[in-house]
């Protein structure tokens, strides 16, 4: 059976299709712009998801999540990466990712893994991880956002696109 794992793997999905929708409105400059010098690029971002990715999941149920051969703080360094650059290393990181997931039915969330020495359940882990995941997606997508202005194509529903909402509480109260 793999009802909760199929759950997890369609919300992972949507959070690659997501910083996806952002990475094709951006040019090579952009990719590479930092907001400020406390932030990072997209590319940035790009190799930070990526590299915790193909770490957790190398493996995934057969060794620590913290690999060896991974360097997090190089992660973080501006980088000169070419637009097919960054998506052939936002692609790597997710290909070991869905993968793994492939492999999983609902009987493994019970299993025990270890990230950085610590036990944790697979369903913690990927819990843990589709958090992470989404958190630097948001960033991205909100770094894509501020650079692109008025030519900024809306991912999900824009401003003013939902259902209109009533100001006044339940029961006729008003706000």
């Amino acid at each position: 059976m793999r009802d909760v794992i199929a759950a997890i793997e369609s919300e992972y999905r949507r959070y690659k299709s997501l910083g996806e929708g952002t990475l094709e409105q951006l040019d090579g400059g952009e990719l590479l712009t930092r907001p400020s010098d406390q932030s990072s690029s997209l590319a940035t971002l790009v190799w930070h998801v990526a590299g915790n990715l193909e770490s957790r999941f190398t493996d995934f149920l057969g060794s620590d999540g913290e690999k060896e051969w991974r360097n997090r703080e190089d992660e973080f360094t501006p980088r000169d990466a070419s637009p097919e650059e960054v998506r052939e290393r936002w692609e790597r990181g997710w290909a070991v990712l869905l993968g793994a997931l492939s492999e999983l039915g609902d009987e493994d969330l019970a299993r025990r893994v270890a990230i950085r020495g610590e036990s944790l359940s697979v369903a913690q882990a990927l819990a843990r991880s589709l958090a992470h995941t989404s958190y630097h997606v948001g960033q991205m997508t909100y770094v894509g956002k501020m650079l692109r202005g008025p030519a900024w194509r809306y991912l999900s529903i824009p401003p003013g696109g939902g259902p209109a909402r009533s100001t006044h509480a339940p029961g006729g109260a008003g706000p």
